[in-house]
């Protein structure tokens, strides 16, 4: 029994998890689908004249029938196979009609088969966080287009950006996850009912065909006994890159909320106590929370690259991964996704600070522009460089104000007149393609 459920069925572990996401993963919902695929199994053998329509008339009377997951378990325990124990299970309510439920079926044909209905449920309600995590992104970003912050790279002060910028580029990483998510969805909704070893000797292509139209699953190209485990691989791949996108979102913000930048800072609620020792911390625990999250979603990736090397037609060396990995994975990132979202919305936010930041080392992140507008002067790249970064350096070391050592420099001011060098100063320059940039995003 998977570690999110008790004995019935019923939730044990709901600190990272949502009911809905895990709903998918329970016995009911999984003896249901399976219920559900032996039942179009034996409507599309009546029509095909191999079973008696009274068979079908049987197994669709148990439509409304709450499974006793518990029972079926129970005779699983003698039958040391779980798809055997439903089906014993099934007998009981139908009678003699069982004789012609599975036919010309194979465990794998069930398994498989509800697993990629699983996994596209799974995807729909992901779908759906990350267009709600889009929605809050675009507020925050149009919210905060010209909120003027340092950009950083190395983790030190480069040249001026907006928090909106910022935003708009998680934005923009995540509408490329949401792609990739809906080319993983197409690539795992996929069923097969090919009977042993994969070649319809036992069943007819028809009921496939019908199985899957009923789910909204396509007929796999060509199985084996199994659906080949490269489209899971794809599947838990692509979930392992938001993954990854949501860690690099939260570690953005943790960053931007250590106590010497603080720019940023998670939603911190009335009553709420940052540590058992310290009462004045305000930490970023959410965000911390999401980092480790993320470690876990990526943690399927390399089992479910392993699990497409199978011997010959079928074994089920992947089978214990990925019930594993599936429930594990899809709720975490699920549960992943809504708490990103819900940190983005509350998320407050200090231009102040900002601008303070952004004003810290008395005008250095304006040396590019002093150098280009040397080398528009006349000067090789090279000396105008060397001019540039002798004077930064003072500041580093001194403290000094960038303009006024460049002002007092004699080889800038031989070809730059004050005026032209205040003009480099300016941080609305930094400002004049944002639109652009914004019509890139959103339009």
């Amino acid at each position: 029994m998977h570690r999110y459920f008790d004995a019935n069925g019923e939730r044990m572990i709901d600190r990272y998890s949502r009911p809905d996401m895990v709903n998918i993963w329970s016995d009911q919902t999984k003896f249901k689908i399976w219920y559900e695929i032996e039942a179009y199994a034996c409507e599309a053998q009546a029509k095909l004249g191999i079973i008696p329509q009274s068979t079908v008339d049987a197994i669709w009377s148990l439509k409304e029938h709450v499974f006793d997951t518990k029972k079926i378990n129970l005779i699983e325990k003698t039958t040391k196979h779980d798809v055997i124990a439903f089906l014993t299970y099934i007998a009981d309510f139908i009678g003699v009609e069982s004789r012609f439920v599975h036919q010309g079926m194979t465990s794998s044909d069930i398994l498989d088969t509800c697993f990629s209905v699983q996994l596209t449920r799974a995807s729909d309600i992901l779908l759906k966080n990350i267009n709600k995590l889009l929605d809050a992104l675009k507020v925050k970003a149009f919210e905060h287009k010209e909120s003027i912050c340092i950009g950083r790279s190395h983790g030190v002060h480069a040249e001026p950006v907006t928090f909106g910028l910022k935003m708009a580029q998680a934005y923009a990483e995540m509408r490329r996850n949401k792609n990739r998510l809906i080319a993983a969805r197409k690539e795992i909704a996929i069923g097969a009912l090919s009977g042993a070893v994969g070649t319809y000797a036992n069943i007819d292509p028809e009921v496939e065909a019908h199985v899957c139209n009923s789910f909204g699953l396509e007929s796999e190209t060509i199985s084996t006994q199994v659906i080949p485990r490269d489209r899971h691989a794809m599947f838990f791949a692509s979930l392992a890159v938001i993954g990854s996108s949501i860690d690099r979102i939260a570690t953005e913000i943790r960053h931007l909320q250590r106590t010497e930048v603080l720019e940023v800072e998670e939603f911190f609620s009335q009553g709420q106590k940052g540590s058992s020792a310290m009462p004045h911390k305000r930490n970023p625990v959410l965000t911390e929370n999401l980092s480790g999250l993320s470690r876990l979603v990526r943690m399927s990736v390399i089992p479910a690259l392993e699990n497409v090397s199978l011997w010959h037609e079928r074994d089920i060396s992947h089978s214990s991964v990925e019930r594993n990995i599936a429930p594990d994975t899809t709720i975490t990132l699920d549960f992943a996704l809504t708490r990103l979202t819900d940190v983005i919305s509350k998320l407050v936010i200090y231009p102040e600070n900002m601008k303070k930041n952004l004003n810290q080392f008395n005008g250095l992140i304006h040396s590019q522009r002093v150098l280009l507008a040397l080398t528009q002067k006349g000067l090789s790249r090279e000396a105008a460089y060397e001019i540039v970064q002798s004077n930064a350096m003072k500041v580093w070391a001194e403290g000094v104000n960038f303009y006024d050592e460049l002002k007092n420099d004699p080889r800038v001011c031989k070809v730059l007149s004050d005026s032209e060098l205040k003009a480099n100063f300016d941080l609305s320059y930094h400002l004049k393609h944002l639109d652009t940039i914004f019509e890139k995003v959103f339009s």
